[in-house]
């Protein structure tokens, strides 16, 4: 998920410097939703991690 983000971030910028803002727009507003959702998975295995060690 996060490498994806990297990816539609990298095509923001290159298509922000030939002067596609449309496209530049998009691919940064993708970028931020799978980087918002990478975090928010690694915050549950996080959570899941700590609370779930001792129930074993």
């Amino acid at each position: 998920m996060l490498k994806w983000a990297i990816i539609f971030l990298i095509i923001s910028l290159i298509a922000g410097f030939f002067g596609f803002s449309g496209v530049s727009a998009a691919t940064a507003t993708i970028a931020k939703v799978l980087f918002a959702i990478a975090v928010v998975i690694f915050l549950v295995f996080l959570a899941l991690a700590i609370f779930g060690a001792g129930v074993a």
